[in-house]
This record gives structure tokens, sequence and C-alpha cells, in this order.
């Protein structure tokens, strides 16, 4: 059985299979849905549910809560339709622009950036192109059918070889095998690229780049695009870890506060020890976003890492500094624990 499913307020429509979620029809049928995670854990697809009925699968009680379902919100890429449906969503522009693929790929190098951070650089077949956005990830497609997705961190225009930053999680399966067991010449498979989380090229709005952890990878991405491209948009970058040895690319990041004229770069650091000699600013890194820029009503903000620093970035932005809701663009990570932690 084959369901309609129409989109307001861009009257789109497209069709969803049989057990199919809204999003996964939608992204097979090239409509530009936002999404993160696609399990029900981020929030980031959340969106109302106009008309019909649809079964809601596992999701976390943060990405979508029990009074807001009572108000007719859903996740769609825990929702699967149980007669036509009308939703209403912001889409996203360029999301279907190129296609998604599952291709083989060779572990080029193994990089140590931190004790728990490895910089993994990957190598396509010759035939074969990504094409992709700056910010946009992949999956990486496990024996047992499980993914695990990672961002990417180098731009479009230097994709000869894909590089992602990877943190270790003690006791995850495939962090696990990329801190010990992996070996350069590995063949992988993922899928990609996926994701709404790119820079808006069609705004010349100021931009706030705000990253925790491995958060910076496809930040990074988005920093050399734009370099690339020559924009002349402002951008200011923040990055904030618990210790400095957690900001593993700072010397890059400072190299490019000298030698871009419209970027500017404020690592921050929450747990800075005695012997970490550290000098610079600390606390929360989005507090510090707040203190420099307490009017945010003219810019954008694009943040990337742990989901509660996204969350509260997002909340006090808007709530504080007149962030306008839709200008807040977010990758949240979720972990291999946040996901399997997920209630109905």
């Amino acid at each position: 059985m084959t369901f309609q499913i129409s989109v307001n307020p861009s009257g789109r429509q497209f069709s969803c299979e049989a057990g199919e979620t809204i999003l996964a029809a939608a992204i097979r049928a090239g409509v530009g849905l936002p999404y993160g995670c696609k399990n029900g854990a981020c929030g980031s697809c959340k969106g109302k549910l106009v008309s019909g009925s649809v079964e809601l699968g596992l999701h976390q009680e943060r990405a979508l809560s029990a009074a807001e379902q009572t108000t007719g919100h859903t996740l769609f890429c825990c929702a699967v339709p149980q007669s036509d449906v009308t939703i209403e969503a912001r889409e996203v522009l360029g999301v279907g622009d190129f296609p998604i693929k599952k291709v083989p790929v060779r572990v080029a190098k193994l990089e140590r950036a931190a004790d728990d951070v490895m910089i993994m650089s990957l190598q396509l077949p010759a035939t074969e192109r990504m094409q992709y956005k700056a910010g946009q990830y992949v999956e990486f497609l496990l024996k047992d059918g499980k993914r695990r997705a990672y961002s990417i961190a180098t731009p479009p225009h230097s994709d000869e070889l894909l590089s992602l930053h990877i943190r270790h999680m003690p006791g995850g399966l495939f962090t696990d095998h990329v801190f010990g067991a992996m070996k350069e010449k590995d063949i992988l498979r993922f899928e990609g690229p996926l994701g709404t989380f790119f820079l808006r090229e069609d705004s010349t709005k100021p931009i706030v780049l705000l990253a925790s952890g491995t958060g910076f990878a496809p930040i990074k991405a988005i920093v050399e695009h734009w370099a690339q491209a020559r924009s002349s948009r402002p951008v200011v970058l923040y990055w904030g870890g618990r210790r400095p040895k957690d900001l593993y690319m700072h010397a890059l990041c400072d190299a490019w506060s000298k030698t871009l004229p419209n970027l500017r770069y404020v690592p921050v650091v929450s747990d800075a020890q005695a012997d970490d000699g550290w000098t610079g600013r600390t606390g929360f890194v989005h507090r510090a976003v707040m203190e420099d820029l307490p009017d945010l009503s003219g810019h954008q903000v694009y943040a990337c890492g742990a989901p509660l620093m996204v969350e509260a970035a997002q909340a006090d932005f808007t709530a504080q500094c007149k962030l306008p809701e839709d200008e807040f663009y977010a990758d949240s990570f979720t972990s291999e624990a946040d996901l399997a932690d997920a209630v109905a």
C-alpha cells in the first residue's frame, strides 16, 4: 500500500510505501525535509502533523516530548503513515542536488589527532566522485546491519580523500574497531551524502559557527568551503572543549584567524586544569557567544556537537539573544548510547 504525503506550505507531494517513515520517503523523493540523526534522538526533523495518522516509533523524550505530541508535532524519521498525510515543515533547498550513493572506500590514512580522536582519511574508487555540501555526513554500513554516522571534515572542492574525525567511545562497536584492529587499506562501505546541515549561501548575514569536541569536523568543512568561495560574509568560530587538548586542531584555527581577514576564532575551555597553562576563555562555549554577541537578530548560527550544547544554544540564543528560530542550523552528535536508550 502506498500513501501520499503533502507538505505545507510548499505544496510538494511524494509517495510513502507501507512501513516506510515519512523522512525515508522524502529522502528517496529528493524532498528536503530537515533531519539529522534519523533515529529519533536529535529532534532536527520535528514538524507538525496537519491531517492523517501516523504510527510513531521509538524516540527520545528530549527529541519529542509528550506535550509536543498533544499539539500535533511528530518526528518524521520515526513516523510511519497509516493513511494519506499532510505535514507542515520548512523545506531545505538544495538537499536533492546530489545523488545519495552506497560506495566502497579504502582507509587511506589513520592519524591520532588526540588521545581519543582519530582522523580517518578515505579514498573512493577511481571511477567514483562524492558530490556533497560542506557540513553533510556519511553513514558506514556495518556487517550486522547497523549504521554509524560521521560528518565529512573535508570541503567539497578537496575531495581526493574524505576525512572524518572519530572520537573513541569505549565499548562502542565501531570506534573500538577504529582505535584497535582497523588498518590502512581496509575496505569499508558507506552511504552519502546525508543531512541538511550545510551553509545557506543565499544569505548575506554574518555567520556564527559553534562547535564542541568533534563537532568541529563539519564546521571545518564549512570554513574551508567559505574561504574557497571567497565569501565576504563575516565569520566568528567558537570551539569548545573540556580541556585544551580537546581542541585538537587549535593550530589550524589560529592560522585561519591570521590569514582569513573575515574570520575570528574564539577557543573556549570549560574545565582547564592548573597544568594546562590555559589563559584563554573559560566556561560554556555557547555562553561565550552570548557574552560577545548579545544581539543575534541579524546573524545565522551553525552549531554542531554534544546534544546538550546544541539544545542550550538554540534555547538561549532564540530566547535571550533575539536569534530568529529559522536562522539556527544544527547537527547534534548523538552517540551509540543515546540511540540505544531511545524510549517510546
